[in-house]
């Protein structure tokens, strides 16, 4: 009995724990009085800050995360700075941002790689879809900042992620899908 009260507790602990516990009518609320905060720019990405992570072996290209970049806000956008290298060496840099719950992400401004500035750009969020190729949003949604639709607390733990080559929360068969 005392077994079962503690799988009990575990389990409702847990579900607390991921923000799981509200009502349709309170998530429907919670969409609905939704605002972005205010977003700032971080610092231009230096080549040694950069952690590579995996997309598809169907890519020719190679992505990367500014480790500097990544932030949480209390909005529940993970914010990052993304580098997308080709083959031939050509790099595109962008500063984005990934609703989890919403399944979402968009683009807050290019990167001028010559002048190692920032290019900022008004977006619309955009659905992450899972594609054959040019997948990385789903992948770093998925795969590394929102397991379970539920964003990371913190930078260190996108970082955990990255290292580790995905979320450990998304191998801990708690039963929740996307």
């Amino acid at each position: 009995m005392k077994r079962l009260i503690g799988f009990v507790a575990l389990g409702v602990c847990h579900t607390l724990a991921l923000g799981q516990f509200k009502s349709e009518w309170e998530q429907e609320q919670d969409r609905r009085n939704w605002r972005e905060r205010e977003v700032r720019l971080p610092a231009y990405p230096k080549a040694d800050g950069l952690v590579e992570f995996q997309v598809s072996a169907a890519s020719d290209f190679r992505f990367f995360v500014d480790r500097s970049s990544i932030s949480v806000g209390d909005d529940g956008v993970v914010r990052y700075t993304l580098v997308a290298r080709s083959s031939a060496g050509a790099e595109n840099v962008s500063y984005e941002g990934i609703r989890c719950q919403a399944g979402t992400y968009r683009v807050y401004a290019y990167g001028n790689q010559s002048a190692a500035s920032w290019s900022p750009r008004e977006s619309d969020w955009r659905p992450i879809e899972q594609k054959t190729l040019h997948r990385q949003h789903h992948a770093l949604w998925r795969e590394y900042f929102c397991p379970h639709r539920v964003p990371i607390w913190d930078a260190a733990e996108g970082l955990d992620a990255l290292a580790r080559g995905g979320h450990p929360r998304l191998g801990a068969g708690i039963g929740l899908t996307r």
